[in-house]
């Protein structure tokens, strides 16, 4: 069960004691230490990331990574956005590696809801994989696998 748009530590607490795994976008700073403090996994959306910032005025999804307060990195109406967030992570000032990146992206969220057959490269586990380069500054798919079949 995940929380919506936390803005207060009070928010967090009453979604911790309901039971929430997931803090999903939380407003401020300050509801992303709660939501830390508590233990739950800390989802922002890529398109924050590649906006520069919240188009609502809610707190950057950048500011929480430097911050160590991102975990899962989501997108929902821009799905391009995700793959993009990702590198954009690396380029940020937050010190994050490529591979702490796509973990924010694959394994992480796949671990917050449970779906342990997936979200990393490992024996066992269903061998969707992207290859990617980059062109200029965008992240571009060049192949695509899925349950280790390579479909493009």
């Amino acid at each position: 069960m995940a929380s919506h748009d936390d803005a207060t530590v009070e928010h967090v607490l009453e979604a911790a004691d309901a039971g929430v795994v997931i803090a999903e976008f939380p407003t401020t700073r300050e509801a992303a230490a709660a939501a830390r403090e508590k233990g739950l996994a800390i989802l922002m959306g890529a398109p924050n990331l590649v906006l520069g910032g919240s188009h609502s005025g809610n707190v950057s999804a950048l500011d929480l990574a430097r911050d160590g307060n991102l975990d899962v990195l989501s997108s929902d109406y821009v799905p391009v956005s995700l793959l993009h967030g990702v590198f954009l992570l690396t380029e940020s000032a937050a010190e994050i590696s490529l591979p702490e990146a796509v973990t924010k992206a694959s394994k992480n969220p796949a671990a917050s809801v449970n779906l342990d057959d997936r979200g990393e490269i490992a024996i066992g586990k269903r061998a969707d994989l992207i290859r990617v380069r980059k062109k200029g500054s965008m992240p571009v798919v060049t192949s695509l696998w899925r349950g280790g079949e390579r479909v493009l």
